[in-house]
C-alpha cells in the first residue's frame, strides 16, 4: 500500500477561481530544476473521498471536489500554504475501500 496526501477543496474553488495552472507550473519548474519525479496529480471529482473512512472529509467539502493528491507530504503542506482554503488528509490506498486513486488518470 502507497500513503496518499490530499488537499480537497470544492471543484469550482480549486479549478476556476485559483490561479491553479499558475501553481502546478511552478511546481513543476521547481520539481525538473531539481531532477525530482512529479509525484502530484489533480484529481476531479476524487472517488476516494466516497471510502467511509472519509466521509467526514467528503462531508466538509463542498461537492463537487477537486483534490491534489501526492505521495509527499512536503508538497501538500506547501500546496495548502499556496492555495490556503483546502482540507488536508491523507488515506492508503489499494485498500479494500479504496481503489488505486490514480488508475483514472491512466485513461485520461
Amino acid at each position: 500500500m502507497t500513503t496518499y496526501y490530499y488537499a480537497v477543496a470544492s471543484r469550482n474553488f480549486l479549478l476556476e477561481e485559483e490561479p491553479l495552472q499558475e501553481v502546478i507550473e511552478e511546481r513543476t519548474r521547481n520539481y525538473h530544476e531539481r531532477e525530482k519525479e512529479i509525484d502530484f496529480w489533480l484529481i476531479d471529482r476524487p472517488a476516494f473521498l466516497e471510502a467511509p473512512e472519509l466521509a467526514e472529509a467528503k462531508a466538509n467539502c463542498p461537492q463537487p471536489a477537486a483534490a491534489m493528491v501526492s505521495t509527499d507530504p512536503v508538497f501538500i503542506t506547501w500546496f495548502k500554504l499556496r492555495v490556503e482554503h483546502v482540507l488536508t488528509g491523507e488515506f492508503e490506498a489499494p485498500s479494500e475501500s479504496i481503489p488505486e486513486p490514480l488508475a483514472s488518470l491512466a485513461t485520461a
